[in-house]
């Protein structure tokens, strides 16, 4: 595709523009080879516009924010990345949180649930849909999706402390439990 026959706003635009975006990206950068490169990206990005470029109210500002655009991301490359010292390395916990073991016992305790109620845990808390997902696979409305999955997460609860046997701190959380093996 040859820009003067396909797209003469293009032409037109980059023939307008061109000297002063050179010139402003001259200034900001170490030399003529650096803005050179920064200003055929600049086209590039323009040509790949297609049609759309055409379309533009102001294609100049739209060039010079694509140069802006451009000339961060360079000048973001070239700031030296410096490595964390070692003393900064995270501290792993020799013994995790009760709460992040309680995980164990869920695939047995989901498995123990009613279809309806493991679907509605499955959906919004495992798999982090939206409630109104779960309303829309259910065929109800997202009130009512909502309280289905209160009285599931409520189920499941009960599950999790007559079934492993959990228990609480004075503050509701999970102070420990009894592991239990997965449904095979």
């Amino acid at each position: 595709m040859h820009p003067d026959t396909d797209r003469p706003c293009l032409t037109r635009a980059w023939r307008e523009t061109r000297g002063e975006l050179h010139g402003w990206l001259r200034h900001r950068l170490d030399g003529d080879a650096e803005a050179d490169d920064l200003l055929q990206e600049v086209f590039l990005r323009a040509l790949r516009q297609g049609d759309a470029f055409c379309a533009l109210d102001n294609p100049r500002a739209w060039l010079f924010q694509v140069a802006r655009n451009a000339l961060t991301d360079r000048l973001r490359a070239r700031r030296p990345q410096g490595e964390l010292r070692e003393d900064l390395a995270a501290v792993e916990s020799e013994t995790p949180a009760p709460v992040d073991l309680l995980s164990q016992c869920l695939p047995r305790v989901l498995g123990e649930l009613a279809a309806a109620d493991r679907l509605a845990i499955e959906l919004c808390d495992i798999a982090g849909l939206p409630q109104q997902a779960l309303a829309d696979r259910l065929g109800i409305s997202l009130s009512g999706a909502k309280s289905r999955l209160q009285r599931a997460r409520q189920r499941l609860r009960a599950r999790l402390v007559e079934g492993c046997q959990v228990c609480f701190d004075d503050d509701g959380q999970v102070a420990g439990f009894v592991p239990r093996a997965p449904l095979e």
